[in-house]
C-alpha cells in the first residue's frame, strides 16, 4: 500500500532553496509536445483511394531541444502552444490543405517538412538556442512521416 502525504511546509525560494539551486545542470535537454488538428486533402497524381477528397484527425509531435535558462527550463510548454497556435495550427486546423498549404502535393512527407520549417523559424525569433530536432506528423494511428533536424541541411 501506498503512503499519502500531505506537504506541511511549502518550499520557499531563499529560505529553503537558492535561486542559484534552480539550475541543477547545464546540459542540451529535448522537451517534446503534441497537438492534433482536423483537415480535409487530396493527393494529385495518385491512383489509390487518397486521390479523393478526404479528411483525417492528424497528430503532430514536436521534439524542442535547448540547454536549461536559469530555472531549469529549456522552453516553456505554453510557449510551444503558442507557436503551435499561432503560427502552424491557423494553417491546418479544419482547413482544405491543398488550399491553405504552399503549393505541394498534400502527402504527410511534404507536410511534415512545411511543418518542420515553420517551428523552426519561429523558434529563430526568440533569443536562445533552441532547435527543433524532429517533428512527427501522424496521418492515422498507424502512420507517420518524420522531419529530423540532421536531415533538413541533407540534399
Amino acid at each position: 500500500m501506498y503512503g499519502f502525504t500531505i506537504v506541511e511546509n511549502l518550499q520557499k525560494i531563499n529560505e529553503d532553496i537558492k535561486h542559484h539551486e534552480l539550475k541543477y545542470h547545464t546540459k542540451r535537454v529535448m522537451v517534446s509536445k503534441e497537438f492534433t488538428f482536423d483537415a480535409a486533402h487530396h493527393l494529385h497524381c495518385y491512383q489509390g483511394k487518397c486521390k479523393n477528397l478526404h479528411g483525417h484527425t492528424y497528430k503532430v509531435i514536436f521534439g524542442i531541444s535547448g540547454m536549461v535558462d536559469e530555472i531549469g527550463l529549456v522552453i516553456d510548454f505554453g510557449d510551444i502552444k503558442e507557436i503551435w497556435k499561432e503560427e502552424i495550427e491557423i494553417h491546418l486546423d479544419h482547413r482544405y490543405l491543398n488550399d491553405t498549404l504552399p503549393n505541394m502535393n498534400t502527402t504527410a512527407e511534404n507536410m511534415v517538412v512545411w511543418i518542420y520549417q515553420k517551428m523552426e523559424q519561429a523558434l529563430l525569433k526568440q533569443s536562445n538556442q533552441n532547435r527543433v530536432e524532429f517533428v512527427k506528423l501522424y496521418e492515422t494511428p498507424t502512420s507517420y512521416a518524420e522531419a529530423r533536424r540532421e536531415w533538413m541541411n541533407v540534399e
